[in-house]
């Protein structure tokens, strides 16, 4: 059998692209065909987004879609993934009845009190309140190089491959990345402390398979991580909208995410789901929901102490970072593997940062350039 020297045969390829790269073996066509009914999806998606961001009424909803998918397919893993990964034995369906639902009443309980914002009022903070009134191409097309990163197993943060597109200055996106900053420290300090002072006790009583209460209890964490997510991300999906929706914009917007979330569930979470389940412990229904329910209170504390977005994605890394430290801590077995899953979740975010501050330095150059002029 011929193959060109260097590059593995095909039956040995490496399924993940970070094994790739460590091994050197892909090159990008390799990447490329091995996924080309994504990636040509996805060159036509960058297309429509080239023809239609001259017009904002067509662009803005282009720009939703596009954000509303990658969204979907790469932040919500962080709320729901952990309910997947315990949840498998269990038909999609009844997941996404309970995951849809409760976003139609998160999002619609903001549409009415807060006037037809959807997002909370996280797009009422400094810098972000005035909807956009004219779009360029790096703007609708932001979303994208999201997907392309979900793909690849990259934990990016919405946060800031697209609001930074649309911040009014320098310093609107520094308190965002600052906040953000912040949830990661706390998350993984907080982590650290709860599973170095209880991992001994949660292996004796999770010894046993879990009792059948634990399953409504995980529900209900679910459901407060979820809103809670929510409650923090719409923004990140709205951004491209009116800041007050009308009756029909905002069935148009529910509708295409409770669609999205059907198709999400069908697919199991798809490839972003690999990250959470091969965390310790996290298909056991009571790890996944003392996860949960850690997840959703700093969350809340997050969302009441300002208006201002933040990105979950690294409250969510810093949160499973901080617990496989713990648990190594108080198991003693600090090992190889417990460093490789930090360094890898924190390298891939950092990956995402540098990414999303290229693509919001193209898409929005004046509030880099702006202060120094």
């Amino acid at each position: 059998m011929s193959h060109i020297e260097g590059r593995p045969e095909a039956g040995n390829r490496p399924r993940s692209l970070n094994k790739a790269l460590i091994k050197g073996g892909y090159t990008f066509y390799d990447l490329i065909r091995k996924d080309k009914r994504f990636y040509t999806m996805l060159m036509a998606f960058f297309l429509i987004a080239g023809a239609t961001y001259p017009y904002p009424s067509i662009a803005m909803w282009v720009g939703f879609l596009f954000a509303g998918y990658s969204a979907i397919a790469n932040d919500s893993i962080q709320t729901i993934g952990t309910f997947l990964a315990s949840n498998r034995h269990r038909p999609w369906w009844l997941l996404w009845l309970f995951i849809g639902l409760v976003f139609v009443a998160t999002v619609g309980y903001s549409w009415w009190v807060y006037s037809g914002d959807v997002s909370n009022q996280r797009l009422a903070a400094k810098g972000f309140s005035e909807a956009p009134t004219s779009f360029n191409f790096l703007q609708i097309a932001a979303p994208l190089f999201l997907l392309a990163l979900t793909r690849m197993k990259i934990p990016v943060s919405t946060t800031f491959l697209i609001l930074s597109c649309f911040a009014a200055s320098a310093a609107d996106l520094g308190a965002v990345l600052t906040k953000s900053l912040v949830g990661y420290v706390c998350a993984f300090v907080l982590s650290i402390i709860i599973w170095r002072l209880f991992t001994r006790n949660m292996d004796r009583w999770f010894k046993n398979p879990a009792a059948s209460y634990w399953m409504p209890i995980q529900w209900v964490a679910t459901g407060l991580l979820w809103y809670s997510w929510l409650s923090q991300d719409a923004s990140n999906i709205a951004v491209y909208l009116p800041r007050s929706l009308n009756w029909e914009q905002f069935a148009a917007f529910a509708g295409v995410i409770f669609v999205g979330l059907g198709i999400l569930f069908y697919m199991r979470g798809d490839k972003i789901q690999e990250i959470v389940e091969e965390k310790t412990e996290v298909v056991d229904v009571r790890a996944a929901t003392i996860i949960d329910f850690i997840y959703a209170i700093i969350l809340i504390f997050f969302k009441g102490y300002s208006h201002m977005p933040m990105s979950t994605t690294w409250v969510f890394i810093g949160l499973l970072a901080g617990r496989e430290f713990g648990i190594a801590l108080a198991r003693r077995d600090v090992d190889r593997r417990t460093w490789r899953l930090m360094y890898k979740d924190l390298r891939n975010a950092s990956i995402g940062l540098v990414v999303s501050a290229l693509v919001a330095f193209g898409a929005n150059p004046h509030i880099f350039i702006g202060p120094f002029k």
